[in-house]
């Protein structure tokens, strides 16, 4: 592999000029499927909140819920781009909407997200995104404790925090950024952040905490499920890398092709850091061009591959291109680096590999 890196801007400039105009233009369509996972979210809570219905079809409520509220937040993550609406009012009330069922609110996005997550990707100090290097965990010996954990315990234990990770980490966020905000933006930060708190746990008063469960918590787990599964896949597997190379440091990942459209092209994520501010409606034509310009470097493979190899690898890195499970002292290649998703097979460390 050409090691090589380019910013996402030099790729940017080699692949704008054969786009069309209108791939830089705002889609205000896209909305519409927003206003479909709202009806249907609506509908569904209404239906487990008057009707005394059967477990079963409780469940079923609560999945089908629970897949609109993820839906709304990759339409939300788009709309905070601003490729849906230009205008920062509209979008930021829009962002809210869609964003609500997730515990988060748009100004708190943005920064997190646009204006950091984006311009430092896999940035092992600026990226509030990336996971700790084995110098970080050797800092933590509460955290330690967790990776004296036998190995397979731990990916059981990190696939099933995926329920909440979302939320805890957005959480987290904003207790660490909140002070970064000018003063007179502060207080709307804050209600932005308390608001849908307050709102989706004063519902247990209206509905009860049984009804609650199925119209909120349950839904809310399999949303943070799904949105976390493509996140997981993002940057987890790509190594550290001195220059924000998309090339080098993101997965794009192929999923069903309604499936795209259901989640509004999500899984083309290497070509969203290309391209953050351009309509994920025209992402397969990025790709297309990506892959023909720089065939060796594009990362892609199925969800469920890269699924799998994020259970059979570690979190933690070592030199910013390796995983090292510090129990066993065990290395695992990244992405252009060595993993072969096929065959993940660990090496002991040895003298090249300390310096």
């Amino acid at each position: 592999m050409n090691k090589e890196f380019h910013s996402f801007g030099w790729y940017a400039s080699k692949v704008s000029p054969h786009l069309p105009k209108k791939a830089f233009k705002p889609v205000p369509g896209r909305l519409l499927g927003g206003l479909a996972y709202l009806i249907i979210s609506i509908a569904g809570m209404f239906a487990i909140g008057i009707y005394d219905l059967p477990f079963l079809a409780n469940i079923a409520l609560s999945f089908v819920i629970g897949t609109s509220f993820a839906a709304m937040g990759f339409l939300g993550h788009e709309i905070l781009h601003g490729t849906v609406v230009k205008k920062a009012k509209l979008r930021n009330l829009l962002g809210a909407v869609f964003f609500f069922p997730l515990l988060t609110g748009p100004l708190l996005w943005r920064k997190w997200h646009n204006m950091t997550h984006h311009v430092h990707t896999q940035n092992e100090e600026k990226d509030p995104d990336t996971w700790l290097s084995k110098e970080d965990l050797d800092k933590k010996p509460a955290l330690k404790i967790i990776y004296r954990l036998p190995f397979s315990v731990r990916a059981f234990l990190e696939f099933f925090a995926l329920c909440f990770t979302f939320t805890l980490h957005s959480t987290k966020i904003f207790f660490a950024y909140i002070k970064e905000f000018k003063p007179e933006k502060r207080g709307t930060v804050w209600i932005q952040f308390l608001l849908p708190w307050v709102a989706w746990l004063g519902l247990i008063f209206f509905v009860g905490i049984i009804n609650w469960l199925f119209i909120f918590l349950i839904p809310h787990l399999i949303a943070n499920a799904i949105v976390m599964g493509y996140i997981s896949t993002n940057h987890r597997l790509n190594p550290l890398v001195p220059v924000n190379d998309p090339l080098a440091n993101t997965l794009s990942v192929t999923v069903p092709r309604w499936i795209d459209v259901l989640h509004f092209n999500f899984s083309y994520h290497t070509e969203h850091h290309i391209f953050p501010s351009m309509s994920s409606k025209y992402y397969p034509l990025v790709k297309d061009l990506i892959k023909d310009s720089w065939p060796s470097r594009y990362h892609e493979m199925p969800m469920s591959s890269a699924l799998i190899a994020l259970w059979k690898t570690p979190r933690v890195y070592y030199n910013g291109k390796d995983l090292i499970d510090p129990q066993a002292q065990l290395l695992y290649g990244s992405l252009g680096n060595g993993l072969n998703p096929e065959a993940i097979e660990p090496r002991p460390i040895n003298n090249s590999d300390t310096n």
